[in-house]
């Protein structure tokens, strides 16, 4: 794999030129009771005010605007939802006919989004690669552009334009914490983090029953593993090559936390810091409590990627203890 494949900050650059008439700037505010539980300077930036409740949207409108200036017919992306989401809100709004692969199963909040915004729904395979698989076949025999997550520059740079917002709002920013799934938002807004702000430490969160990226991060080099958690934003099986590469060098750290947390951070936001989340959204609260003793004192940056909760998670995040 080229360098060349990479993404950059200028990269970075052009994607809030293209996601910025579509998207305004997301909020990033002070949380003062965070900021008193962890002994920290705590910001969330919320990415759960988009017009998908979630971050995803940022990587699609560079990818599906990237696919349309190539000229394609077409889109078509597997996902657990959000970046679905995103695809479809995207094609829509540029004109285009977007696919969208989701395994059996899938969450159906965010599948119905999908269908909401103009996406064409197939729901394939018990597993996300299976259901990988399925749309890359669909688009090559169909000749339409395959956006893929984790794979695409395009989706990884409109990912890190989060960053990027943070980096010009916030000066002197010790630590962002980063969800992580397949790796784009940690690839993008640790490349956009090194440029804009070289001091500062970007570390990703993952649930322990998807640890794939956070595994392999470590031992740099992949490593596939199973899939066993109620936080489907946090998920993958097979690390994407091209996000893992650019983590093994931008990346500072990768943490795992388990899904009971995950659901009380959930409490915890909406009780201590107002905002709704799904179990994904709330892993970067939930790593920086785990961590606090190592935090304690520094300026945080917490991205909160998605609100796209069902309504029974929710019923079980609400019946567990918050955080503290």
């Amino acid at each position: 794999m080229s360098r060349e494949d990479w993404p950059t900050l200028r990269g970075i650059e052009r994607a809030v030129e293209t996601v910025r008439p579509y998207l305004a700037e997301t909020p990033l505010v002070k949380s003062e009771l965070l900021s008193a539980a962890l002994a920290a300077d705590v910001w969330l930036k919320n990415e759960t005010v988009t017009p998908i409740a979630s971050f995803k949207i940022r990587g699609a409108l560079n990818a599906v605007t990237h696919a349309q200036s190539a000229g394609a017919a077409a889109v078509v992306t597997s996902s657990t939802g959000n970046h679905g989401q995103g695809v479809a809100y995207a094609a829509r709004a540029l004109g285009m006919q977007a696919f969208i692969f989701l395994p059996n199963l899938a969450n159906q909040v965010k599948a119905a989004m999908i269908e909401a915004f103009g996406g064409v729904l197939h729901e394939v395979g018990d597993t996300f690669e299976v259901c990988k698989v399925a749309a890359q076949r669909f688009a090559d025999a169909n000749d339409y552009v395959f956006i893929d997550d984790g794979e695409h520059r395009a989706v990884m740079e409109g990912a890190g334009t989060v960053a990027w917002e943070a980096a010009h709002a916030l000066a002197d920013v010790d630590v962002l914490l980063v969800p992580m799934g397949g790796g784009n938002l940690s690839a993008g807004c640790a490349t956009a983090m090194r440029a804009m702000q070289p001091r500062a430490k970007v570390i990703s969160v993952q649930a322990k029953g998807s640890p794939a990226m956070t595994e392999s991060f470590h031992a740099r080099t992949p490593i596939e593993r199973p899939i066993d958690t109620i936080a489907d934003g946090l998920v993958t099986g097979v690390p994407p090559k091209l996000a893992l590469a650019v983590l093994c060098e931008r990346l500072d750290d990768a943490w795992l936390t388990d899904d009971e947390s995950l659901l009380s951070g959930v409490h915890t936001l909406a009780q201590a810091g107002h905002v709704l989340v799904e179990p994904a959204g709330a892993a970067a609260l939930v790593g920086a409590w785990q961590h606090r003793e190592q935090l304690a004192g520094k300026r945080l940056v917490l991205i909160l990627t998605g609100a796209n909760i069902s309504a029974a998670l929710l019923q079980q995040a609400l019946s567990l203890a918050p955080l503290w």
